[in-house]
């Protein structure tokens, strides 16, 4: 077939919004090819996403259900996966450059030897080839790779593709169970540790109060928390701050920590290294401080302030604390 197949991750029933912008993106190549989108979810029980997938106009959506896929599997999602390639025959793969997605798309392209771009920031399709444009060298350069196997297979960058919910008709539901043995899988799952308090995902947050290296130690961060907490937001971190030990990996931000695009990121105490600009270059508005006037950071911030962020911060807070009726 001449499709265009979209995984949409999913965990514990909730939909991956970087899965969302792979799907409308496929939904553009599937229209200029004149082909169809479908939609892949696996998972267990999750009949009930449907409704806000057909938001985003594939024409099909595609449930493989399993007790075993209640939770992500290596194995058992690869061979899902390629039962539902088999049958589908599409003509390219979009996937989420998730960690679920960098984990299963390389999984499925050395199952059916499909040519693969990962972390892809644009897409261009023609009739025997798609045309991927990634970066290279901690995003100093933009590379364009051309692939031309019978299957293509891409990784997009998270918050790098907009999401366009559209009106179309309902999507045809496909139901697959599929031929899996949980006891040939190597790597098996024996529970998930949550973290204490549930904190909003920096991929997917409007507001985020990043700190890096100026905030001289976790404790630094107290001030960073309130100044987020004001704003409706949550706090980030660079890959400096993170590799001290002071803030979890789940909040960097940057080449190898998370990409993002918020409405409004704040940048303190963060010289602005290459690396921190590709996490978060798609910002709308980006307010820098710091107290080095030649910090890079200042090249491409919307605002910056010079000064002292331990005294900057507060101040900051206690405004916004009065603009939003919050003291």
């Amino acid at each position: 077939m001449n499709s265009v197949l979209v995984f949409v991750e999913q965990r514990q029933g909730r939909i991956k919004q970087s899965s969302l912008e792979a799907l409308s993106e496929g939904r553009r190549l599937a229209k200029k090819i004149g082909s169809t989108v479908s939609a892949l979810v696996i998972g267990n029980q999750i009949d009930s996403l449907v409704n806000e997938i057909s938001k985003f106009g594939p024409d099909f959506v595609i449930l493989v259900q399993h007790n075993a896929l209640a939770n992500y599997s290596p194995d058992g999602y690869r061979d899902a996966f390629l039962e539902v390639v088999k049958q589908e025959q599409p003509k390219v793969i979009l996937v989420a450059g998730t960690a679920m997605g960098k984990d299963i798309a390389p999984r499925i392209a050395a199952k059916i030897d499909a040519g693969l771009a990962t972390d892809c920031l644009a897409i261009e399709i023609t009739d025997d080839a798609i045309i991927a444009t990634r970066p290279v060298f901690a995003g100093k350069v933009l590379q364009k790779l051309k692939i031309t196997s019978s299957t293509k297979i891409a990784t997009l960058k998270p918050n790098t593709f907009r999401t366009e919910e559209v009106s179309t008709k309902a999507p045809s539901i496909k139901k697959i169970t599929p031929q899996i043995d949980p006891s040939k899988w190597r790597a098996v799952l024996r529970g998930i540790q949550e973290p204490e308090a549930k904190k909003q995902d920096v991929s997917e947050a409007s507001v985020i109060v990043s700190g890096g290296r100026g905030m001289k130690g976790p404790e630094g961060y107290k001030i960073l928390e309130d100044l987020a907490t004001a704003l409706g937001g949550t706090v980030g971190a660079s890959r400096a701050a993170v590799d001290a030990g002071w803030r979890p990996h789940a909040e960097q931000v940057g080449q190898t920590g998370k990409i993002v695009s918020p409405n409004l990121y704040v940048a303190c105490g963060i010289s602005g290294a290459v690396q921190h600009q590709v996490g978060m270059a798609n910002s709308k508005v980006i307010v820098a401080i710091n107290k080095d006037p030649e910090a890079p950071i200042f090249k491409f911030a919307d605002y910056g302030i010079v000064g002292d962020l331990f005294e900057v911060i507060p101040a900051l807070t206690r405004e916004v604390k009065k603009l939003y009726g919050k003291e």
